[in-house]
């Protein structure tokens, strides 16, 4: 293995961890990691899906006259969801990518659909790993099913939760309320109510004398 392919397997161990990574990934790593294979330097940093710069010539329309020119991909900073995460993951995709992970259903599914020769970054590698990395924690969990009458009773101690949770909201700003403008902060909210509610009372009563005197 070259010089680059050995750095790059080290920062992917270091940054997955050498001590949870199972040796079937390290295996694969190891024989998926580019020897080479020269990669555009931005494209370290995201998922470009083999999209890299490319370099041709500039012919004028008159004379023919060629120049050297370079067209660079369409880069897009990118918040995809991860729902084995249960996140946002920022990343920057090129369109090319975007496709394809629309095509597989998701940034997961793109990951662990594609194969690791493709996958000819760093952080392509390292969020591929990750991800079996997880799927692999969850195979070994225990999945316990709820009956219909357990999950009720969850949704309504999540709904009690959000209304104390208003409720403390609520008191908190009753209370800095109290704290800024003192005991007349308080008066003058329910002087202001009161006028309101005088204000109501009075227009009924206008309405009241025109129809009496109608």
């Amino acid at each position: 293995m070259a010089f680059r392919g050995k750095e790059m397997m080290k920062k992917l161990v270091k940054k997955v961890g050498a001590e949870t990574l199972t040796p079937e990934l390290k295996e694969k790593l190891k024989a998926c990691v580019p020897d080479s294979k020269v990669v555009m330097g931005r494209a370290k940093r995201g998922l470009y899906a083999g999209r890299h710069i490319q370099y041709g010539n500039r012919v004028s329309e008159d004379g023919g006259n060629k120049s050297r020119r370079c067209w660079k991909p369409n880069v897009q900073e990118k918040r995809l969801f991860s729902y084995i995460f249960d996140r946002h993951i920022k990343v920057k995709v090129t369109t090319h990518a975007l496709r394809c992970i629309d095509k597989a259903g998701g940034i997961d599914e793109y990951l662990l659909k594609t194969p690791y020769q493709k996958m000819d970054t760093e952080m392509g590698l390292f969020w591929k790993t990750k991800v079996e990395q997880r799927y692999a924690e969850l195979g070994q969990m225990e999945v316990a099913f709820f009956t219909p009458e357990d999950e009720d009773k969850f949704e309504q101690g999540f709904k009690d939760l959000n209304i104390a949770k208003k409720e403390a909201r609520r008191e908190a700003r009753k209370e800095a309320r109290r704290k800024m403008y003192g005991d007349g902060g308080e008066e003058k909210g329910e002087e202001e109510a009161s006028l309101e509610g005088g204000g109501l009372e009075s227009h009924h009563d206008d309405h009241g004398w025109l129809e009496a005197s109608a």
